[in-house]
């Protein structure tokens, strides 16, 4: 088992690097076009090969860093299902599970703040994006096409996990690395204790 961190300093978004040492196979977890060239390389340094890149929303930044991996590596991408404007990667839905080499990740379809959003589930952590970051629901520079759907995707979808599950956000709220869904559950103030209706309008303002 490999599993890296990566932070983008000025943007404060977070990549992955998940790996099986044993079959020397990697996966990339929403990369960063400008933390590129410390992807691969922290790849090369641990001996892996990247065979996919796990992109947890359609966001136009996003596809410009998927699509410049996957030239520099061959990578395949995968993208949730309804991804318009990624008809070029491989669709994904609720449910499926992608395998790379003895390992397995889990597919959690969270639409709201895209339709295709979604988190990946891979041993006892959890690949946020956008969706759920720590102690805060988004961030100003990603729009939210559908708050009440979103905060049914975090509720029913995400919270109904092991409470003992790491989260992994895309994204820096607040300093922190990583967080669990028991935390979140009971202290993000976005969630906890909150309606769907006060969820709505705390993102419509």
């Amino acid at each position: 088992m490999v599993f890296r961190q990566i932070r983008n300093v000025p943007t404060g978004a977070y990549s992955y690097v998940l790996g099986d040492s044993c079959n020397r196979i990697g996966i990339a977890v929403d990369p960063v076009e400008e933390s590129q060239d410390v992807l691969l390389a922290l790849i090369g340094d641990l001996g892996l090969d990247l065979h996919l890149i796990l992109l947890t929303g359609a966001y136009p930044t996003a596809g410009r860093s998927a699509v410049s991996l996957r030239n520099r590596t061959g990578a395949g991408v995968i993208a949730g299902s309804d991804s318009k404007h990624l008809e070029t990667y491989l669709q994904v839905a609720h449910g499926a599970y992608l395998a790379f080499g003895d390992e397995v990740v889990h597919v959690i379809g969270t639409p709201g703040n895209t339709r295709c959003s979604v988190c990946y589930r891979w041993r006892d952590r959890l690949f946020t994006g956008a969706t759920l970051l720590i102690g805060s629901c988004t961030n100003a520079s990603i729009p939210c096409e559908d708050p009440g759907i979103l905060f049914d995707s975090v509720t029913t979808r995400l919270f109904t996990l092991p409470p003992e599950t790491l989260v992994y956000p895309g994204l820096d709220a607040n300093g922190r690395t990583v967080s669990t869904i028991s935390e979140e559950k009971a202290s993000n103030p976005c969630f906890s204790n909150r309606s769907r209706d006060f969820f709505v309008t705390l993102m419509s303002a």
